[in-house]
């Protein structure tokens, strides 16, 4: 992080702030009663993000971890449960809650925090986030469904996996995104636009 700030950037912590991971170091700290249906990868399941009083303590922990290793934003994964086979009858009010707590913890702690996917509720929760991050609109046709961030002053971080940079690029550069390819397992790798 240090590295990269000494070269100017801005640096994002990856939070899975929607769904538990068997292999994450605090892993035991979240219940049983928290934890749905898996989310389709290996070891993780969706939470119940109507358990706010339950689930803020352990995202304020990890936004701590973030703050403290120096970075400036969050990007918290998995945040649309309530558009998922999660396990719970979770409702679109249910999220915008949880996803709302979610940015007030960042902010609260002097960091950006992007809206990640859940397209649908971006008019209800653009206000609330300071950037956005997008998977696959390209390949699923929705990137114009992003661009209310770009028109309220924001970033766009999106990313492609399935389509070549050549697919995409001329329409999110046209939208105001930052774009780029990348290959599902997310190493290194990168094509930008």
């Amino acid at each position: 992080v240090a590295a990269l700030h000494a070269k100017g950037r801005k640096v994002i912590c990856y939070i899975n702030a929607g769904s538990w991971e068997n292999f994450r170091p605090d892993s035991a700290a979240f219940a049983k009663a928290l934890q749905g249906s898996d989310t389709g990868w290996k070891g993780e399941k969706w939470f119940d993000v109507r358990k706010i009083d339950q689930l803020k303590p352990l995202m304020a922990a990890r936004f701590d971890m973030c703050r403290s290793k120096g970075f400036d934003a969050i990007e918290p994964d998995t945040i649309e449960a309530y558009n998922q086979n999660s396990g719970f009858p979770l409702t679109g009010d249910d999220q915008i809650k949880y996803n709302r707590m979610l940015a007030e913890l960042a902010h609260e702690r002097g960091l950006a925090i992007g809206l990640k996917n859940d397209l649908d509720q971006i008019p209800a929760l653009i206000n609330d986030f300071d950037f956005a991050v997008n998977e696959e609109c390209s390949q699923y046709d929705e990137c114009d469904r992003v661009a209310p961030f770009v028109k309220a002053g924001k970033a766009v971080f999106h990313v492609e996996y399935k389509l070549d940079a050549d697919q995409f690029c001329g329409k999110t550069k046209s939208l105001g995104f930052s774009s780029m390819q990348k290959k599902l397992d997310l190493n290194a790798w990168r094509k930008p636009c």
